[in-house]
């Protein structure tokens, strides 16, 4: 369900799928505009010591240009959506206090419209989950849910084993369907948080995808996979399925060779990508500027539209 909107600091939103070229966008507005602070909004960049893996922006980047929503939370912690908008508000608040501008920018479609049309989240019910978490047929779960919500269901991959215990434990827990919740999403209010979008070909993504887990390895992907796998306590669920991550712990632990470790890394993050672009294509509210093979082909006539859309 969407809320009525409140009275907030104006801000835009910076969206695109993973590997498109946003935070390098981000950047470049905010040393052209210089009051500009960025928020993230990326559900993996929430966790301490997962910086390669989720293209975090580095140290200087963070020291030239004030970052806000990265490193909020433990890798054991599951982060969700509704601390989310919390955590949202209050760096928006802040930014605004101090006199200047935000730019949110990422790629976790619901995390965005949780903050763009401050969603109604539903609640958390531990006893209910601790009884689903019992349960290791996720397929069984996933069975349940069609019968107790088909319309949540149809939207969740059956071996999606964390989105099914999730709207499980809401439709339990509240006894209402998770798939309630969702309607607000297909509508698309006037916001006073403007989005706009950088665009480029899927193939070119998919190729900028595979390149970037190379340099992410030769950046010292696998070193950062053997400081978490040597944490005390485990990675939560959430962080457990940040894309890469899962699938180089799973060669650290023999599972696999690492060029199949990357080869299932690429092909589940062009998927997710694809998804990506499929959520955001249905929001008519976004501005989108297409590149053919660079980002910064755009970088002049979204840098204006921004600055128009900040005021």
């Amino acid at each position: 369900m969407i809320r009525a909107s409140t009275s907030r600091p104006r801000a835009v939103a910076l969206v695109g799928t993973t590997a498109s070229g946003k935070s390098a966008l981000a950047l470049h507005l905010a040393r052209t505009l210089r009051d500009v602070e960025l928020v993230s909004v990326d559900s993996m960049q929430v966790y301490r010591g997962m910086d390669i893996g989720t293209a975090k922006p580095t140290q200087g980047e963070r020291t030239e240009v004030a970052h806000h929503l990265l490193d909020l939370a433990e890798p054991w912690e599951d982060y969700s959506v509704a601390r989310f908008q919390t955590d949202a508000r209050a760096a928006l608040a802040e930014v605004a206090h101090r006199g200047r501008r935000a730019v949110l920018v990422g790629g976790t479609g619901l995390y965005l419209r949780a903050v763009v049309d401050d969603l109604d989240i539903p609640g958390r019910y531990p006893e209910v989950r601790a009884e689903l978490e019992a349960d290791g047929d996720t397929p069984a779960l996933h069975s349940r849910l069609v019968e107790l919500d088909p319309t949540a269901a149809a939207r969740i991959e059956p071996d999606n084993r964390r989105r099914t215990i999730r709207a499980l434990e809401v439709s339990l827990g509240s006894g209402r369907p998770f798939s309630t919740y969702g309607p607000g999403l297909e509508t698309h209010p006037p916001s006073d948080i403007a989005q706009v979008g950088v665009r480029l070909p899927s193939a070119v993504v998919a190729q900028r995808i595979e390149e970037r887990y190379h340099q992410q390895v030769a950046a010292g992907f696998l070193a950062e996979v053997d400081a978490l796998l040597s944490l005390d306590r485990p990675l939560s669920r959430s962080a457990a399925q940040a894309l890469g991550y899962r699938e180089l712990i799973a060669h650290r632990r023999g599972d696999t060779s690492l060029d199949e470790a990357l080869d299932v890394a690429v092909a589940r993050t062009r998927r997710f990508a694809r998804r990506q672009r499929s959520w955001f294509r249905r929001d008519p509210r976004i501005s989108w500027f297409d590149a053919e093979r660079d980002p910064d082909e755009v970088a002049s006539a979204l840098t204006a539209r921004v600055t128009a859309a900040l005021g």
